[in-house]
C-alpha cells in the first residue's frame, strides 16, 4: 500500500515546540511554505514542565514573530506561555500536525520525503527543532524502571504523607523537592556531586539549602544510587553504604536530544558534548538541506542554548532557504 503524500513545502518543520514554531513563523515571512510535524503535543516539553513552573526570563525574551507575551507576574508562568505559543500558531495560521511521528528523512535538498507515522511529507528543507526533554539521562542503576520512579516532575500532591527520594542537583530536584516538602512529603535529596550546584535559580537555591541546614530535608551529597528497590533506595555515601526508604523516586538528572534519530539523519557530531555540526551563519548541517534550530544544538550541553537565545536560529534557516541576507541579533530582538 502506498503511503500517502501531502502537498509539498519549503520548509518541514519536526518538533512544535517555540523555537520549531518560530522556524515556520519565520519562513512563511520570508514568503515561504512550511509544515511543523509533533509526536505529542504542541510546545509538548512545556506541558510536561512543574505545574505553575517560573521562568528564569522575562517575557520578551519568549517572545517569538513579535507578539507579546502578557504575564500577571514579573516573569511568565508555564501555562501563560502554553497558551502564548498556542496563541501565536493559531493567529498566524501555522500548519501545525500533531501526534504524528517522524519515522525517516528520504531524499536530498530539494526533494526530502519526510515519513511518519501518518503518511509523508515532500520539502524543499528539513528544520530539527526537538529538543531534548523527552530523552531523559539515565542513571543505569538497577530498578530505575520499576513502576514508582519517574524522570518527571508535575506538582506536589501524589507525595503528601509519603517518602520521596529526589536525585539530582539542578533546578528540576530543587524545586520539586522544596515543594514536596512543603506539601507534607518526607524528603531524601540525593547529589552526586560535593554541593546545589549555583546554576539553580536565585530565589530557589538559598531556600533549599536552608532546609537542608535545618534537617526537614535529608541531603546526601557525594553520593551515588546503587540500586532501587520497591520500597528503598540503596545508596552509596561517603560513609559507606546507606538505605533510603522510599515510596517513590524521582531521577531528576537531566536530558539529552534523541541521538539516535540524529544519526538516522546522517548528521555529524562534535566534541565531548556530541553537539551537531552546523554553519553557524545558516544552522545547515552537514547533511545539506538538513537545519537544526534550538536546544538540540547544544547536544549532551542542553545550556547552551535557550529559547532566548534560540529564535536567532529560525530566522537564519529562513534568511538561507529564501537568499536573503542572515540577519543579526537585534533584526530578531535578541538581547
Amino acid at each position: 500500500m502506498e503511503t500517502p503524500r501531502t502537498d509539498p513545502v519549503d520548509l518541514l518543520v519536526i518538533g512544535a515546540g517555540p523555537i520549531g514554531l518560530a522556524c515556520a513563523l519565520e519562513a512563511t515571512r520570508a514568503g515561504l511554505s512550511a509544515r511543523v510535524i509533533e509526536k505529542g503535543a504542541l510546545v509538548n516539553s512545556l506541558v510536561g514542565y512543574p505545574t505553575q513552573m517560573e521562568f528564569f526570563s522575562t517575557p520578551e525574551l519568549l517572545e517569538i514573530g513579535g507578539h507579546p507575551l502578557a504575564t500577571t507576574f514579573y516573569k511568565p508562568r508555564r501555562e501563560e506561555a502554553i497558551d502564548y505559543y498556542r496563541g501565536v500558531a493559531q493567529r498566524e495560521g501555522l500548519d501545525v500536525r500533531l501526534g504524528e511521528h517522524v519515522e525517516r528523512v528520504d531524499g536530498e535538498r530539494g526533494a526530502f520525503t519526510v515519513v511518519t507515522s501518518k503518511g509523508a511529507h515532500a520539502a524543499r528543507a528539513v528544520a530539527v527543532a526537538t529538543g531534548f526533554f523527552d530523552q531523559p539521562n539515565r542513571i543505569g542503576a538497577p530498578g530505575d524502571d520499576l513502576p514508582h520512579v519517574s524522570h518527571y516532575y508535575k506538582e506536589p500532591y501524589r507525595y503528601s504523607g509519603r517518602r520521596t527520594v529526589v536525585v539530582g542537583a539542578k533546578n528540576s530536584a530543587a524545586k520539586a523537592a522544596l515543594e514536596i516538602n512543603r506539601h507534607g512529603g518526607d524528603v531524601t535529596l540525593v547529589v552526586r556531586g560535593s554541593e546545589i550546584t549555583t546554576s539553580v535559580k536565585y530565589w530557589i537555591r538559598p531556600d533549599l539549602l536552608n532546609r537542608i541546614e535545618e534537617g526537614s530535608i535529608a541531603a546526601h551529597f557525594h553520593t551515588t544510587v546503587e540500586a532501587i528497590t520497591p520500597d528503598a533506595v540503596r545508596l552509596a555515601t561517603p560513609d559507606g553504604p546507606r538505605t533510603a526508604p522510599a515510596d517513590f523516586v524521582l531521577l531528576l538528572t537531566g536530558y539529552h536530544p534523541d541521538f539516535d534519530f540524529l544519526e538516522r539523519l546522517g548528521l555529524a557530531f562534535e566534541g565531548e558534548a556530541r553537539a551537531p555540526v552546523v554553519d553557524p551563519d545558516t544552522m545547515e548541517s552537514t547533511r545539506p538541506g538538513v537545519y537544526l534550530a534550538g536546544t538540540v544544538c547544544g547536544g549532551y550541553a542542553t545550556s547552551r542554548w535557550f529559547i532566548e537565545n534560540g529564535r536567532i536560529h529560525a530566522a537564519r534557516i529562513a534568511a538561507d532557504l529564501a537568499g536573503l541576507p542572515v540577519p543579526d541579533l537585534e533584526a530578531v530582538g535578541q538581547p
